[in-house]
């Protein structure tokens, strides 16, 4: 499924209408274009000790709930394009599941990123790796890719936490440089050149991987 214009846009301007009327149809329409980009920012800052113990997509739903209660307030003054308030909104809720099932045993608040004065859960160094074994080494290796799992969680962990950031935001949740810039509070020149920069280092860090044509 596509993704909805910028806020300023026609169709966008449009399908807002349609919500302000109080078109369910409108709404759902609204909220299912961002579920799958969501879902995978959801994914990546999960801790991975809830794996089995809570759904991504039931992160989402509730998210979309918390969001519902939420719309009117975002719609009188929309500061934000639309994705990035979901995701906002989505990240609160994630940030209460953590406390919920965690408590003390939480992630250091402090190596968070903040997201327009909030931190969100930051991105899994676990869940990073193995984003990475899929994005930096080749289909041919896939037998040896649980050999290589420690070595490049490792290497994600040796990463300045901003740089892993904005590696989890431009591969993995897919933000454009300007969505990454916004919530990372910089320019988007610098945000380019930092992601430019966080990826020579992993790479550095890991080496060469035979066959990685993109190293």
């Amino acid at each position: 499924m596509g993704t909805l214009p910028d806020n300023d846009s026609g169709e966008f301007t449009r399908l807002l209408d349609r919500v302000r009327k109080g078109d369910d149809a409108a709404r759902g329409e609204l909220f299912a274009v961002y579920r799958d980009r969501l879902r995978r920012m959801v994914d990546l800052r999960l801790d991975r000790r809830l794996t089995g113990r809570v759904d991504p997509s039931d992160v989402v739903q509730d998210g979309y709930t918390d969001a519902l209660a939420k719309l009117p307030g975002y719609l009188a003054d929309p500061k934000l394009p639309m994705y990035l308030w979901l995701r906002l909104v989505v990240g609160e809720r994630l940030a209460k599941v953590h406390r919920t099932h965690l408590g003390a045993q939480m992630r250091n608040a402090a190596l968070e990123v903040s997201i327009y004065r909030d931190a969100l859960p930051a991105a899994s160094s676990a869940a990073l790796a193995a984003q990475l074994l899929g994005k930096f080494t080749s289909p041919t290796q896939a037998a040896v890719r649980a050999e290589r799992m420690l070595r490049v969680q490792e290497a994600v962990n040796a990463l300045d936490p901003i740089d892993r950031e904005i590696i989890a935001l431009r591969s993995f949740e897919e933000l454009s440089r300007a969505e990454a810039a916004a919530v990372l509070g910089i320019e988007e020149s610098a945000a380019a050149k930092r992601y430019v920069r966080a990826v020579k280092r992993l790479k550095d860090a890991l080496g060469i991987m035979p066959g990685d044509e993109s190293a």
